[in-house]
């Protein structure tokens, strides 16, 4: 079975169910403090009021108009407010005593008083009345007061906030979950079909062969020759067996030669090529050094997997050259650091906007195609070998360049 990383998004979740709670605390602390400032605000409204209403009654001139100070305070005020005496009595329609309080109109007085009651208990729950007296010794009134629509639309306002968050959070991983379901089932669709396609080309040459053995059986130089090619099958098929069996478990890094392994590649096209009626030239190119001075390209690697990456590459080539003749070369560079393999043909080039996609699980341009070589190709080079794999470069009509980034030997 193939064995999926599950570590990295584990870690993505964790990071971003913390930064969605940082948002969250954040969001709720801000608003609790724009609360505390609008109530902090609405009390000071009070208090004026209240003061206001001392002012008068310890006033040594109540012939003076104070109209135009109650009214200004008074219009600042915007919460429910309920003037009251030290008893807490009120006369439930005088609009000079209750303010910003809707009263339903068919209620009767005793029915207004009790509802207007049961406020005043609610206020002095959340708010401590505010007393105004005469001379700071008699009691005159209680001012009870309660936040505005503003402070209380305020105080939900984050949870309603956190509440779509979660509705497009949970949207969000329904859909994403979706897609990785049907990614996984076309990683499954596409690798059966890709075991089937790798066993049954030498399956088929084998039962070939063996119609060969039965014609030729008389021959000893022809059945030599027949048994050399039933070897390379049956090798063949082993190779085939030992790739899919390394995706399902931790394949053996050991330090190899890339040269040698770029070369049997070719070899083994070399031999079939012909069957496709194409006519394509192989080149091995080393930019910094020669070609004879192959220990600058040895580095850990499992080379039969490396090697199935190299073949995946080179189907593609051959696939994309759509004339009869056409060129694979197999650049290779150095650095102090890393060692870089470029695929290069001749064929009609990628799309820019394909670029990204053609990596993905179940992509593919090919009518026949199931959009799994280069995703395999892809897992290979970067879980296994830490590497990178990506289009250097494409253009219409003229080719492609897949770069294969590796490790140097330390």
């Amino acid at each position: 079975m193939m064995k999926f990383r599950k570590e990295f998004p584990i870690y993505i979740k964790f990071i971003l169910l913390a930064i969605a709670l940082l948002i969250a605390a954040a969001t709720l602390i801000y608003t609790n403090n724009v609360v505390k400032q609008l109530q902090e605000r609405e009390k000071r409204i009070a208090t004026l009021f209240a003061k206001g209403l001392e002012y008068v009654a310890n006033s040594n001139e109540p012939e003076k108009d104070y109209t135009f100070i109650f009214e200004n305070i008074i219009q600042e005020i915007d919460f429910p407010l309920i003037l009251t005496d030290p008893e807490n009595r009120f006369n439930p329609d005088d609009p000079s005593q209750i303010r910003n309080i809707e009263i339903d109109s068919t209620l009767n007085h005793e029915q207004k008083v009790k509802y207007i009651s049961e406020l005043i208990k609610k206020m002095d729950e959340a708010h401590p009345p505010i007393l105004v007296s005469y001379a700071d010794t008699i009691l005159l009134n209680k001012i009870h007061y309660g936040d505005s629509k503003l402070v209380e639309e305020f105080k939900y306002y984050p949870y309603v906030q956190l509440l779509i968050a979660a509705a497009f959070i949970l949207l969000a991983y329904i859909g994403f979950s979706y897609v990785k379901k049907n990614e996984n089932s076309k990683i499954w669709v596409g690798l059966s079909k890709e075991t089937a396609h790798q066993l049954g080309t030498p399956l088929s040459s084998l039962m070939g062969w063996i119609e060969l053995l039965k014609l030729n059986y008389n021959d000893p130089d022809k059945v030599n020759d027949l048994i050399s090619e039933v070897e390379n099958d049956l090798e063949r098929l082993k190779k085939v067996a030992d790739r899919f069996s390394k995706i399902g478990s931790v394949p053996e890094i050991k330090n190899e030669n890339l040269i040698k392994v770029i070369e049997r590649v070719i070899a083994y096209f070399e031999r079939r090529i012909p069957q496709s009626g194409k006519n394509i030239q192989f080149a091995i190119e080393i930019l910094n050094g020669s070609k004879s001075d192959k220990q600058q390209f040895i580095t850990p690697i499992n080379s039969e997997l490396f090697e199935w990456v190299i073949e995946n590459l080179t189907k593609n080539s051959i696939d994309a050259i759509e004339d009869k003749s056409g060129k694979i070369t197999y650049q290779l560079s150095t650095d102090k650091k890393n060692i870089y393999i470029d695929v290069i043909d001749t064929g009609k080039g990628i799309d820019l906007r394909l670029r990204k996609e053609i990596f993905r699980p179940g992509f593919s341009t090919k009518k026949r195609g199931w959009g799994l070589g280069l995703s395999l190709a892809k897992r290979i080079i970067e879980e296994y070998h830490k590497g990178k794999i990506f289009v250097k470069s494409s253009t219409p009509g003229k080719g492609s360049v897949m770069r294969i980034v590796l490790k140097k030997v330390k």
